[in-house]
């Protein structure tokens, strides 16, 4: 049995906007590379296997806070938002373009243009079931729904069994055809000055 912890990369422009970013190679923040290069991976983590997603946000993030270059997964992507990328989640209820809060959306929620929850699932359990040794994996909130979705037997229906904070581990045991998030979330750490 193995365990992977995920890591939400750090804060961008769009973020702080409000924007939605999706497969957009959006770069973090000068201000959030400086915090996140004062953080580090905390111990065992900071041995583990380090994965990240191809967008610049995620590879970024995890050289930075596991001090080493990590390996990347295409499967790690964000969730494709298609049409809406770049849009604000207010101006596209205004808009009524169907957009829809995630706690409404179920497992085949699509976007215009975009990725359901599913497909992301679909693409990102092969690549989890193909670890062979603990991981970190730095990715995207979408990402990151859809596997502790998957660990938790949330069905994107109703508020969510957690909730996901930035420089926080949530770590995920998995066994054959099975994901469990465990209670043990750890923070990064401060770098020894």
């Amino acid at each position: 049995m193995i365990r992977l912890a995920l890591l939400r990369h750090g804060h961008t422009a769009w973020n702080r906007a409000g924007r939605i970013q999706g497969r957009t190679d959006i770069p973090l923040e000068p201000e959030a590379a400086t915090a996140l290069s004062a953080l580090r991976l905390p111990a065992p983590w900071s041995d583990a296997a380090l994965w990240a997603s191809p967008l610049d946000r995620a590879v970024e993030t995890a050289r930075l806070v596991g001090e080493r270059a990590p390996r990347v997964s295409n499967a790690l992507l964000e969730m494709n938002w298609g049409a809406w990328e770049g849009e604000q989640a207010a101006a596209l209820f205004e808009k009524g373009t169907g957009y829809r809060h995630i706690e409404d959306w179920g497992w085949h929620y699509v976007p215009p243009d975009g990725e359901s929850p599913a497909a992301v699932r679909d693409r990102v359990l092969p690549w989890i079931d193909s670890l062979v040794e603990d991981s970190v994996a730095v990715c995207h909130i979408g990402v990151m729904r859809v596997i502790l979705a998957r660990a938790t037997g949330w069905e994107f229906a109703g508020p969510a069994p957690f909730q996901i904070k930035r420089n926080q581990l949530y770590v995920i045991e998995v066994s054959p055809g099975h994901l469990r998030l465990l209670p043990d979330q750890p923070r990064l750490e401060p770098v020894a000055p």
